[in-house]
């Protein structure tokens, strides 16, 4: 076992990612941590008092488990974008009798500040940020609190870049990973640079240790991702319909449809780059959505959840990596410890 996987009271190299909006719950961190693991629990679109009230709930369980933060990295939307793509989004929010025309673009830092207080306060073992790198004086004094410091990265120079900030680990996210990529540059699409070459990229550039994220559903996955150099493995898509994911009908469902053939990498639904299964909502607005995050996730998330209180799959986010088939329907510590039987 390596010093790495000690110093965060793991046994097991494969962790559960953290995934915001509700996938990731208190007890899907909790069944990482069963199964040897770590969990990460999101602090992404939830109020400070929301993430605290969650925070509490793991911590009652006397586990190790990590936090994860959206960091600021403003992608503004153009006004004369955002104006045609809400119109565009008007047509669907009249499905479900909404008004989304008159919304303004809403740029906020997700509660940036208070949650990171809230960190610091009460520190956890391990967080993680992603969308952009925190100022050094923030990676410092969460470090100084006893907290080990991630970043997700996506290259060799965005590597390089989390390194001088002073992080102590990097999450290495392959373009193949389910929901939002974590790219420093949203106005680019990553490159489909399989996880193993780019953990061996990025290897070549950081010393720091690094977790493998992106597409792993098999205990080849894992396999293929240590041999690169990963200590660990993150693995997100493949508990989407695990007993404790609070992940929605629709969503469920939709993974487990043979009629769905493929994923696409689309800021249809958030203005950043998202992979997702293919559906409507992605048919009809990938090619023209701007760039604008978070304005563009404020635009559409009112049509968004209507479509989940319908059951309407073809306008929900259906977050997947291209790994999407390996979610099966039962108790998360049963799907790690399965991925993790060969390490």
């Amino acid at each position: 076992m390596s010093s790495f996987l000690t110093g965060l009271g793991a046994v097991s190299p494969v962790f559960a990612a953290p995934m915001a909006g509700g996938a990731t719950t208190p007890d899907l961190v909790a069944a990482a941590a069963q199964a040897g693991g770590l969990g990460f629990l999101p602090g992404g679109y939830r109020t400070p008092s929301a993430f605290a009230e969650q925070l509490a709930q793991v911590r009652a369980r006397g586990i190790p488990f990590g936090a994860n933060l959206f960091a600021p990295n403003p992608a503004p939307a153009d006004p004369d974008s955002y104006r045609r793509y809400r119109q565009e989004m008007q047509t669907e929010a009249d499905r479900y009798r909404l008004r989304v025309a008159d919304l303004a673009p809403v740029e906020d830092d997700d509660h940036w500040q208070d949650k990171i207080d809230l960190l610091l306060a009460d520190p956890v073992p391990a967080v993680s940020f992603t969308f952009g790198i925190p100022e050094p004086t923030v990676i410092a004094r969460l470090r100084r609190a006893g907290t080990v410091v991630l970043q997700t990265v996506t290259s060799a120079p965005e590597a390089q870049l989390a390194a001088a900030a002073g992080v102590d680990a990097l999450v290495v996210q392959a373009s193949a990973a389910g929901g939002h990529s974590g790219t420093l540059t949203p106005d680019q699409i990553p490159p489909e640079t399989p996880l193993p070459l780019l953990l061996a990229e990025i290897r070549a550039a950081v010393p720091l240790p690094l977790i493998g994220a992106g597409g792993i559903a098999t205990p080849d996955a894992v396999d293929a991702a240590i041999a690169a150099g990963a200590e660990a493995v993150a693995v997100g898509t493949v508990l989407l319909r695990s007993t404790e994911s609070g992940a929605s009908a629709p969503h469920r469902a939709a993974l487990a449809d043979p009629g769905r053939r493929e994923t696409v990498v689309t800021r249809a639904f958030t203005g950043r780059p998202a992979r997702a299964l293919r559906n409507a909502f992605t048919d009809a607005h990938t090619a023209d959505a701007p760039v604008g995050y978070p304005a563009v996730h404020h635009l559409t998330s009112p049509i968004r959840k209507a479509a989940a209180q319908a059951g309407d799959a073809e306008r929900v986010h259906l977050w997947a990596g291209t790994g999407w088939r390996g979610a099966t329907e039962e108790p998360a510590a049963e799907i790690l410890a399965r991925l993790a039987a060969r390490q």
